[in-house]
């Protein structure tokens, strides 16, 4: 008696491999910690008009707390990623918020320069810890959407670092220094947060081989090209934060000089800037799983450059325009080109992290200081005059290698 081909076929078949899932109740409260901890760390840009008349600090001097903070994140950032990639940690996201909280308080009381100063390491250090390692765990709940992922986590960042403008506008510079101690509570409650995702990270560290699985879907470039690649990544990198850094440390400056508005009024329009850079981040990650992500690292640090010229002629509503657009495209970049460099090196999702992550606030904190230098010398609104071309540098993006779209889980 013959058996059927559709019944030997079907005994014969081998089973679908298992699709992981996107969990989302973990990339959520990775996304709503990361918006405490990136309002708590925009207190402090927000309340440099405070520090500056409390303590007569120069624009020279104001670059230097921002490139205290970003340099203590910067250098920290690659080799926390580096060593959790080898040993993993659970609860290392509950001691990074712990440093964020004691620099918080003491940030609220500092006496002098020199203990803003160690304020702004403090709190640096807590983001040294918080990215790459809340980064790996964004990917690791990815359930192999990475882009959609690091959006969700990065989202939450944008959304904290726009509202921590306009908290500090409404509840610390009516107050004073001391009432940024108020802010304890949502380190506190990130801290709640955090232990319970350590939890759950720790429960997957037996089948963290997932993350290494990836590499099957990424391009098996030579070394000099992943190198050629990187560098490229971070020379947009540095155009992004470069550029950035004039709008985050200095837009309220920029705007009380030019237009004379009120502190009040331009941290609402620092508030739009952010509220817009928040939009972009959202955009960019799910845009770049579905067309490619060269694609959307391309589009947006060169699609900006139109928009960034404009604005150093624009009026106070078509600079409030500009500035929404800019945040939106200029924004869009940032998940698609930490993904792309994550899958360049498969397996090393915290040192790649790490990397990015610190070396964008490093360009960040470079550029404030060089910037705050050459705004005491040459004056604001010359230094926006020249940020202006920074997006320029995307050209730099038809050096990326053509990557094939993976499959959608």
């Amino acid at each position: 008696m013959s058996i059927p081909a559709e019944v030997i076929a079907s005994e014969t078949q081998v089973p679908a491999p298992e699709v992981p899932q996107t969990a989302f109740p973990i990339l959520l409260s990775l996304s709503v910690c990361h918006l405490l901890n990136d309002m708590i760390q925009s207190l402090l840009p927000a309340i440099y008009p405070l520090l500056k008349s409390g303590f007569a600090l120069d624009f020279g001097q104001i670059g230097l707390i921002t490139l205290t903070f970003q340099i203590t994140a910067s250098l920290l950032q690659p080799l926390i990623g580096t060593l959790t990639d080898r040993h993993p940690k659970p609860y290392s996201l509950v001691l990074g918020m712990g440093s964020t909280l004691f620099g918080l308080i003491l940030l609220s009381q500092a006496p002098s320069f020199a203990l803003l100063l160690v304020a702004a390491a403090l709190i640096g250090t807590g983001s040294a810890v918080f990215h790459p390692e809340s980064s790996r765990i964004a990917r690791l709940a990815s359930g192999g959407r990475h882009g959609l992922a690091q959006s969700l986590f990065q989202v939450g960042g944008n959304v904290g670092s726009a509202t921590g403008p306009l908290l500090a506008a409404f509840i610390i510079m009516p107050r004073g220094q001391s009432s940024i101690a108020w802010f304890a509570v949502a380190a506190a409650i990130a801290i709640a947060l955090l232990t319970r995702i350590g939890h759950w990270y720790r429960a997957q560290l037996p089948i963290r081989s997932h993350d290494r699985s990836q590499s099957e879907t990424a391009i098996r470039l030579s070394r000099k090209k992943i190198i050629v690649a990187l560098l490229v990544l971070g020379m947009l990198i540095f155009s992004k934060y470069f550029y950035l850094a004039s709008l985050s440390s200095y837009y309220t400056f920029y705007l009380m000089h030019k237009f004379g508005i009120s502190v009040q009024s331009a941290q609402l329009h620092l508030f739009v800037f952010l509220g817009a850079v928040a939009a972009g981040t959202i955009i960019g990650g799910p845009i770049g799983d579905r067309i490619g992500r060269r694609y959307v690292i391309w589009g947006s640090i060169l699609g900006v450059l139109p928009f960034t010229v404009l604005l150093p002629h624009a009026n106070l509503l078509w600079t409030t325009l500009l500035t929404v657009v800019i945040g939106v495209v200029l924004a869009s970049a940032f998940s698609a080109i930490l993904v792309f460099a994550q899958e360049l090196v498969p397996g090393r999702t915290g040192m790649i992290s790490g990397l990015f992550f610190g070396f964008a606030f490093g360009m960040g904190g470079i550029g404030a200081a060089i910037l705050g230098e050459l705004a005491d010398r040459i004056g604001i609104e010359a230094v926006y005059g020249i940020c202006a071309w920074l997006p320029a540098i995307g050209l730099l993006a038809w050096f990326l290698p053509h990557r094939p779209q993976a499959a959608r889980s």
